[in-house]
């Protein structure tokens, strides 16, 4: 076959030739084509829909997050010149905005006084003390609701104790009146039959909004009546009075509030403060209770100790035992090996909250078994969960006896990839299996396993669920400032303080969530080297 012949067109007809031919776009794709600019232009009004609702809300930061975000989305996947981004960009975009921005937000948080007292901000508070009022009793009238044809209403007030109206209003077509209404004599105007209470109820929204005026009043507060319910109307007074350079003066006693921008709070010259405060930012304070506050450092630097003790104990029990198993079961002459290791293999097959919940009950002080056994053998009944030594054992036998099995399937995997001629030049030498595991074993393990460990460090540094579901966190620590558990670590005590018993101070949680994540971050980093040196 010459070259001629070999690079020839395909026959006419045939498959090849079919395959070759470009063919012509079929219904469909036309009509995806002729979609596509207005499919893009409807999803580019949604993202500005969402942009402005945003900004609108007073959110600016998200507004200019959100366009950023849909900018770039809209560029990378419409631009030629970005090809290569349209398959980062997802990935991209879920890490920044589900881990960077949750790190960003919550270490912004750290450096205010954000809690359950300072939820709001200052404009939102000085609003909510503007609207608090009292009800001016001897000035409130009663109602009823009179049709007078046309979709049109009266309402005729009078005395609370029943009586003729004394003041009848304009006819309303009660659709959401903004505008204040002027009352009327009610002297001449004849009506018609009150309209029942369902009725009433029907037109609650209306009436909520409407603003009556009586007219020859001389105070404006008086002047003015309110929707006070199914009955009645009346003046309100307001408790406050905002003042040009933002403070709010009280109308009882004419005392003056000024924001302070230290406390988050609006105060009086003689230390009284208006709730709710705001949030203001505090700088390094968060931080600083952590050092210079004795009443909160004691606890706290005592937590965080047991933290580190916690989870290095419970990683070096764990590699011992696991490791031990480990060698023990890769014995060849061991029968009955697989059953063996399929059980010690059980409790890390098992849901973790399951066996902490079980070992909650076997050791219970009064009913569990461990302390039956305990009692039957040296009649001793050690209560577990009063004592902050005992507590802490018991964390540590059951975190032990859920992490052992990790270790012991890490440590058999790697006992595999280690020549077996070492233990046969060993054994020729005459040395035993101490000596074997000592300078042959250990120390072809120990390497690899090294950064698995660390790992494991971290994740015992943040073992939540164990502190929660067995200890939560008790025996307390008596006459601290900030209630704290003698069995808590780090991670359970920020969500005490966040969400439990301590006025939910999200602030100082948050502080503490960044020093966790300073310490966790600062742990990977050394798994990373340890990583890089295992592969040198």
């Amino acid at each position: 076959m010459n070259a001629t012949t070999a690079f020839s067109a395909p026959p006419a007809g045939s498959p090849l030739a079919r395959a070759y031919t470009v063919q012509p776009p079929g219904r469909a794709q036309r009509l995806l084509q002729a979609l596509y600019w207005p499919l893009v232009g409807l999803l580019m009004l949604a993202a500005l829909y969402l942009v402005m609702r945003l900004y609108l809300a007073g959110q600016t930061a998200w507004g200019l997050g959100a366009l950023t975000l849909f900018a770039a989305g809209f560029y990378i996947y419409l631009s030629k010149a970005a090809l290569a981004w349209r398959y980062l960009f997802p990935g991209v975009a879920g890490m920044l905005i589900f881990i960077a921005f949750p790190l960003l937000y919550t270490t912004q948080i750290g450096f205010t006084n954000y809690s359950s007292a300072h939820l709001l901000s200052q404009e939102r508070v000085r609003d909510y003390l503007l609207e608090q009022h009292d009800v001016v009793e001897e000035r409130v009238l009663g109602y009823s609701l009179h049709a007078v044809g046309g979709g049109e209403y009266r309402l005729a007030l009078g005395p609370r104790e029943g009586g003729a109206p004394q003041w009848l209003s304009p006819p309303l077509a009660l659709r959401g009146q903004t505008t204040p209404q002027a009352l009327l004599p009610a002297g001449g105007i004849s009506l018609g039959e009150a309209l029942p209470l369902r009725e009433l109820i029907r037109h609650r929204e209306a009436l909520q909004r409407l603003e009556l005026r009586l007219p020859g009043e001389s105070s404006p507060e008086l002047a003015s009546l309110r929707y006070l319910g199914l009955r009645e109307f009346g003046p309100l007074r307001a408790h406050y009075e905002a003042l040009a350079d933002g403070g709010l003066k009280r109308l009882s006693d004419d005392q003056v509030f000024q924001p302070d921008a230290q406390s988050g709070f609006f105060s009086a010259a003689s230390g009284e403060t208006l709730q709710p405060g705001y949030k203001v930012s505090v700088g390094w304070r968060n931080y600083a209770r952590m050092v210079l506050d004795a009443e909160f450092r004691g606890p706290f630097l005592s937590i965080f100790s047991w933290t580190v003790i916690f989870s290095a104990l419970t990683v070096a029990f764990a590699t011992a035992i696991g490791m031990l198993l480990a060698v023990l079961l890769n014995w060849e002459d061991l029968r009955w090996r697989n059953t063996y290791r399929t059980l010690l293999f059980l409790p890390y097959a098992v849901p973790g909250f399951i066996s902490i919940l079980v070992f909650k009950g076997l050791f219970n002080q009064n009913f569990g078994e461990i302390n039956a056994i305990l009692d039957a053998l040296f009649g001793v009944k050690p209560a577990w969960f009063a004592d902050p030594l005992l507590a802490k054992t018991m964390l540590l036998i059951v975190n032990v006896w859920l992490g052992y099995p990790y270790i012991m399937i890490l440590c058999a995997g790697l006992l595999k990839s280690i020549p077996a001629d070492l233990y046969e030049a060993s054994a020729i030498a005459g040395a035993g299996p101490l000596t074997n595991f000592r300078r042959i074993t250990a120390p072809l393990i120990i390497k690899p396993l090294a950064p698995l460990l660390v790992s494991a460090f971290a994740f015992n540094f943040n073992n939540f669920v164990l502190i929660a579901l067995l200890t939560d966190g008790r025996p307390d620590y008596l006459s601290t400032k900030i209630p704290a558990g003698q069995t808590d670590i780090l991670v359970s005590y920020t969500y005490r303080i966040a969400f439990r018993d301590s006025g939910s101070d999200f602030g100082l949680a948050a502080a503490i969530s960044t020093l966790i994540f300073i310490l966790v971050a600062a742990m990977s980093l050394i798994n990373l080297r340890l990583m890089k040196k295992g592969g040198h």
